[in-house]
Order: structure tokens, then C-alpha cells, then sequence
């Protein structure tokens, strides 16, 4: 089987990013692995020689996102696999949020996906095959409170991942939505060091106890990246694959929960709903 090549977003050591990449390799892979800053992704890629390019990336940027992509298809010929997986989660009420951080939040969130993905696709396009992994998240599905901003930026994400899907499907071109739960990666680190910047005292209490509750966990979370990224590979393979997959029990709990809640919610509406049409022609 020839040997695929990934392009991974947000390869930051002990997160997602990274363990995507070792699980590629392990299955006889190839890898760009991306990060702000690479210097540790550097070090470790010296392990992989000829098989891992490790490249700094903005995904902000779209200059430097264009940068990336030619390098890696320069390097290996293309790109197979694409894992946007860069993002971070900011927490603030939707009220009281400022718009500078709410657009921050949504660039890296949702803006730079859609960057990175029309950077890659035209070389699948063309090659006519090619897998786009999505790191989507529970709150893609089920809004989180004190989390708002980022909840409809990963809804949004799973609007666009499902209409890429259909579109790209005729092009040979296959695409995933992953959304995990609490995984033990560096994502609740930064909790502790970010104070809660919120301008309305009425939400002070709520996000104090996100804070805290996220501190707590870190280090605690059920979910382990290496598996996560191991399902994923294997659900890569299944014939067909799923339209989304998501990654451990509380999530997968959460979301059974989430859609059976609104699908008994639409249910009770149901003679509203259908009332809205003008009549039957006599």
C-alpha cells in the first residue's frame, strides 16, 4: 500500500496534533506536522528522518498557510490527509464577551480551517482522492455554557464539514467530523494562568467555576489522544466511513442525550410546525 501523506494543524507535543502524527507514522505514513512554534516538533522529527517535515504555522495567515501548503507538496507530492486540528478554547459569557475576543476566537477557531482547506484542496482535486479530517468538539454539537463563542464556532464547523462532504464526494475527496470530549492534553493548561475577563459581575460566579473546574481536571481528563487518534485512523478505513466520530464515553453519552432531547423537543411541536403551510388546494 503507497504510503500517504499528512498534513496536520496544531502539533503541539501531548496533544492531537501530535498523536495523529506518531499514529500516521506507525501505519507507515508520511507527515507535515505544523505548530506556531515548532521547536519541539523539531527535535522529535530528527527520530523520522525522510518521513517528517516539521514546518511554523500561523493559520491565521494566509499567506503563510499558501507557504506550508507548497512546502509539503513540494517535499512529498502532495497531500492525502489533511487534520485541521489548530484551535483553542476561549470561555466568556455571550453577553459580556469583548469583540476583540470574540473574533480572535472565531478566526482560529473557524476562519483559519476554511484557510487551510482551500489551500489544500485544489492538489486533491486534482489527484482525485483524498481524506479531510475536521477536529470538531462536543460543543459542535451541544452548546456549552460560559463557552458560547467557542460552542458556534465548532457549529459552525459541523455545518461546513457536512456540506463539504457532499460536495467533494462526487471528487473522490472524503470527509470526517471529529468531536472529543475531556482528553489529557495541554488544552485545560492554560486555565490556570488566564484570569476570567468578563465585563458583567451577574456572570463572574459562572465563569469562576468553569475556571476552576477546568483547572481541576487537567491532567485527570478520561480521554486519551493516542486512542483517539488510533479510532479515528480505524474508522478512516471502515467501507463506508462515518460522517463523524465522536471520541469517549462522556461525549458519546452527551451527544446520545443532546439529539434525543431535540428530537423529542422537535416531536412536541410537531402540529405547530406543520401548521405553517398554507392549505391543501381544495
Amino acid at each position: 500500500m503507497t504510503a500517504r501523506t499528512w498534513f496536520i494543524t496544531g502539533g503541539t507535543p501531548g496533544g492531537f496534533g501530535m498523536a495523529y502524527a506518531e499514529e500516521a507514522l506507525a501505519a507507515g505514513d508520511q507527515v507535515v506536522l505544523t505548530a506556531r512554534r515548532a521547536a519541539a516538533e523539531l527535535s522529535w522529527s530528527r527520530a523520522h528522518e525522510g518521513r517528517v517535515l516539521v514546518l511554523p504555522l500561523d493559520v491565521t495567515s494566509p499567506p503563510a498557510v499558501e507557504a506550508a501548503v507548497r512546502a509539503a507538496e513540494d517535499r512529498f507530492g502532495g497531500i492525502d490527509v489533511l487534520v485541521n486540528n489548530a484551535g483553542r478554547g476561549w470561555y466568556g459569557s455571550v453577553e459580556g464577551s469583548s469583540d476583540e475576543a470574540v473574533r480572535k476566537q472565531l478566526d482560529l477557531n473557524f476562519f483559519a480551517v476554511l484557510t487551510v482547506l482551500r489551500a489544500v484542496l485544489p492538489g486533491m482535486r486534482a489527484r482525485g482522492s483524498g481524506w479531510i479530517i475536521n477536529m470538531s468538539s462536543v460543543a459542535g454539537l451541544r452548546g456549552v455554557p460560559g463557552f458560547g463563542y467557542y460552542s458556534a464556532a465548532k457549529h459552525a464547523l459541523e455545518a461546513i464539514t457536512s456540506v463539504l462532504r457532499t460536495e467533494v464526494a462526487p471528487l473522490g475527496i472524503k470527509v470526517l467530523a471529529v468531536e472529543p470530549g475531556a482528553f489529557r492534553t495541554g488544552a485545560y493548561a492554560g486555565f490556570a494562568s488566564e484570569p476570567v475577563e468578563e465585563g458583567i459581575p451577574d456572570y463572574h460566579a459562572l465563569l469562576f467555576d468553569i475556571r476552576t473546574s477546568m483547572i481541576d481536571q487537567h491532567g485527570s481528563q478520561p480521554g486519551d489522544p493516542h486512542r483517539g487518534a488510533a479510532a479515528v485512523l480505524a474508522a478512516m478505513s471502515q467501507d463506508p466511513p462515518p460522517h463523524r466520530l465522536i471520541l469517549g464515553n462522556d461525549a458519546y453519552d452527551t451527544v446520545v442525550r443532546t439529539l434525543e432531547d431535540a428530537l423529542a423537543d422537535v416531536r412536541a411541536s410537531e402540529r405547530l410546525s406543520r401548521s405553517a403551510d398554507f392549505p391543501p388546494a381544495p
